[in-house]
């Protein structure tokens, strides 16, 4: 007999070890099948014993060897461990994480790709100068990490190509990062056209199986560059040269389920150990990113100019306050004048539906989800009023459920309502809705953008799927119907968000012309993100971020650990979160980190209600942990996640660097 260490995709800090017939093919890094309790689980190989281990229970066979090769190496298992220590997360968990198990990073389907592509590589001849210069730069590699910044449609693909192009010659592989959104056949069809056949694709649509065809695809040696949405960070190269984050600032690479990780710091973690180049691209850096520019810990290649020879939009503000209704006059006009010379027109806004808050002018009350913290909202296409974040629905009412008031109504307006707007207005005009209810449709996205291209599409409206990777010479007017629909979060990275949104929806206009133009309407125009955005003043935004983020104590001058509690009965969390919150107390007093010199060395926030106190009947506490030290981070968050006993029914989710708190 054989004796295997295995680990399991389970949140359980331990192996467990197994027995195999002798003569049963089996190696470190294959997949086996087994019982595991009740249940019968895959397990990963990480060390084979020929002499049977001391230990007092009795030793079960497994069922069967899945895979006839080894599915992950050293290097996999040495970023796992990593992972498992950074992430508060178990090794099975992290090696199941970089495994293609098929889970799916995002519903909303793809749409093509933003910067300036052709199916042909550009000439050298053909590269604006600071594309040159950013790829010397890149390929001359004097320092380890690079961000290609640049206004949209300034040629940051491009750069990206011929500096992997160049690493590949030189015999090293290449990650491609990008977020979800953005890729598309486009844009992979152009990387396969350049590569050949040493291109691998790794997208949500793959089959699990096809997943696993690539994975080993890229394990033999016969891939060179891989490209994918987050999880493709893990592909297992063995000399990577070169890892790209496109769009670096998109929150999509940060997983939202356990492990808890982000592409971009795996990225870093991968990059130092393979001795390769990191870029990163955006034309609306995090501001963590931003930091490290300022600093030269990353070297910024700016690119200022449209590769395609379009001036950046005019941009100009609308105060809604002064206004009645969600479209104003300037809007209106613009609108009009823009079609009527044969352009189109895209409008935005970021919140699906009608309208999304029913309340009763006689007492008050506000329909709200049974089951979360949240209003419902009214989609008339559906004739319901509908959770979005549950899926609860009930039909719409007439009457106060209260108080039995006739005096109701439907306040705020989402793209529905825009849209049976737009349609009174222009009733000769072709308009298309793009959002998560209409591209549900099988081929609805995919024809409206083909629509939209050719030019039969007059009045495109959506969320923020139209917000980025989307490029029609056709349009010159852009429409943002609410800026500030975000800006009332409770949330630190708000403004950077909001910022960044109306950044990259002008990014639409006037791609191929000098007369684009882009109308914010807002409530409050004199916010620092609208205002600066505004005037695309990125400078000035970054600075006044950055120099409030200080004052406050966020992100990227405190790291951030945060423990969310939930669980379908209010005082078993809340006991969690205290008892959570006590053990940190004794962690920090037993460690002596509480203060240094009288200065406060880590902080703790809470355990207070989260701001979306409830989702899906689960009441939601938390509690944040904050220092400059990351290894203060950790140690504090291991004790906890070590010391702490759950109730029944009580789940706790960890998460190292949040990039939200809601």
């Amino acid at each position: 007999m054989k004796y295997l260490e295995l680990v399991f995709n389970l949140a359980v800090d331990s192996s467990f070890t197994y027995s195999i017939d002798e003569d049963t093919p089996c190696s470190i890094g294959w997949r086996v099948s087994a019982h595991f309790g009740k249940r019968k689980l895959t397990g990963y190989v990480i060390s084979i014993y020929d002499e049977k281990p001391d230990v007092p229970f009795t030793i079960k066979n497994i069922d069967r060897v899945i895979d006839s090769s080894a599915i992950f190496g050293d290097q996999e298992i040495r970023l796992a461990r990593w992972i498992s220590k950074f992430y508060l997360c178990s090794l099975g968990e992290a090696l199941a994480i970089q495994l293609p198990g098929g889970r799916r990073e995002t519903a909303v389907p793809s749409v093509d790709y933003d910067d300036d592509i052709s199916n042909m590589a550009v000439t050298a001849s053909a590269l604006s100068e600071s594309q040159k210069k950013a790829i010397e730069k890149i390929s001359d590699a004097e320092h380890a990490m690079y961000y290609v910044y640049g206004v949209t449609g300034s040629g940051k693909t491009e750069v990206f190509l011929q500096a992997a192009d160049r690493v590949i010659r030189q015999g090293r592989s290449v990650i491609y990062l990008v977020p979800e959104i953005s890729l598309t056949h486009q844009l992979s069809q152009q990387v396969m056209n350049r590569f050949n056949d040493t291109v691998a694709v790794l997208h949500s649509s793959l089959t699990p199986s096809q997943r696993l065809s690539e994975w080993m695809k890229i394990r033999s040696g016969k891939v060179k560059l891989v490209i994918g949405a987050r999880s493709a960070v893990f592909a297992p190269f063995e000399h990577i040269g070169m890892i790209i984050i496109d769009e670096e600032h998109e929150n999509s690479y940060k997983s939202g389920s356990n492990p808890r990780y982000h592409a971009r710091q795996v990225a870093f973690k991968r990059a130092q150990e393979h001795g390769a180049v990191l870029v990163m691209g955006s034309a609306t850096p995090s501001a963590e990113a931003w930091k490290l520019m300022d600093e030269g810990t990353l070297i910024r290649l700016h690119l200022p100019d449209r590769v395609s020879g379009g001036a950046l939009p005019e941009i100009e503000i609308i105060d809604l306050t002064m206004e009645n209704g969600p479209i104003s006059p300037a809007l209106l006009a613009s609108m009009r004048n823009t079609l009527s010379r044969g352009k189109q027109v895209i409008l935005f806004l970021n919140r699906r539906g009608f309208s999304y808050f029913f309340h009763c002018r006689t007492c008050g009350y506000e329909m709200k989800c049974p089951h979360c913290s949240v209003s419902l909202t009214y989609h008339r296409s559906k004739n319901s009023m509908i959770c979005h974040y549950c899926g609860y629905r009930q039909s719409p009412v007439q009457v106060c459920p209260e108080c039995g008031s006739l005096d109701v109504g439907y306040s705020g307006f989402g793209t529905e309502m825009i849209e049976t707007a737009v349609q009174q207005y222009f009733p000769d005009k072709r308009i298309e809705r793009i959002d998560t209810d209409t591209v549900k449709k099988k081929e609805y996205l995919k024809n409206v953008l083909a629509d939209v291209r050719s030019g039969d599409v007059d009045i495109l409206l959506g969320t923020q799927m139209v917000a980025k990777g989307l490029n029609f010479k056709g349009v010159e007017l852009v429409g943002i119907v609410l800026a500030d629909s975000g800006l009332h979060l409770p949330d630190f990275r708000a403004h950077e968000r909001t910022f960044s949104l109306i950044t990259q929806v002008a990014g639409r206009a006037g791609r191929f012309s000098d007369v684009g133009k882009v109308i914010v309407q807002t409530y409050r125009p004199e916010n620092p993100a609208i205002a600066h955005a505004a005037v695309q003043d990125l400078d000035g935004f970054y600075a006044e971020e950055l120099e409030n983020r200080k004052a406050l104590g966020f992100p990227p001058y405190e790291r951030m650990c945060r423990f969310v509690f939930r669980g379908k009965n209010l005082d078993r969390v809340e006991k969690a979160a205290d008892s959570a919150a006590d053990i940190l107390e004794r962690a920090a007093m037993q460690a002596g980190i509480v203060s240094d010199s009288g200065k406060q060395r880590f902080d703790q926030l809470g355990p207070v209600e989260c701001p979306i106190n409830r989702i899906s009947g689960n009441w939601r506490y938390q509690m944040i942990i904050r220092s400059s030290s990351v290894s203060i981070i950790h140690s504090l968050a291991h004790y906890v996640h070590k010391k702490l006993k759950l109730p029944s029914g009580v789940y706790i989710e960890i998460d190292i660097d949040p990039v939200a708190l809601l």
